[in-house]
């Protein structure tokens, strides 16, 4: 798995470094009415894409984590139950002979 990771990043770098080859132009970004902001095309594009992943990292990060610690609270839980309380057996089945005759005869 590690490496089909580092296979598709190694793509993604590529297709950024040929876009960045084939489009260094100056852009003016005008962020409030008066201040633009001039930058190169590759330099907005990353970090338009680092703007948007960083908050959906951020959310997995947290919620893997939160899932972690109750996940090993629960499997604490289960230990500590498995500990204190004695496992138990079945009772014996009891087994009835009768002296009766069979079904059916007289």
């Amino acid at each position: 798995m590690q490496i089909i990771r580092t296979i598709v990043w190694v793509i993604l770098l590529i297709a950024l470094l040929l876009f960045s080859v084939n489009n260094w132009q100056d852009v003016e970004v005008k962020i409030w009415e008066g201040l633009i902001l001039q930058t190169k095309l590759p330099a907005l594009v990353v970090v338009s894409f680092l703007l948007g992943l960083l908050p959906m990292w951020l959310l997995h990060k947290t919620a893997a984590w939160r899932l972690r610690r109750r996940i090993g609270t629960l499997e604490n839980s289960v230990r500590a139950a498995s500990v204190s309380t004695p496992v138990e057996t079945a009772p014996a089945p009891v087994v009835t002979t009768t002296t009766e005759p069979p079904f059916g005869t007289l």
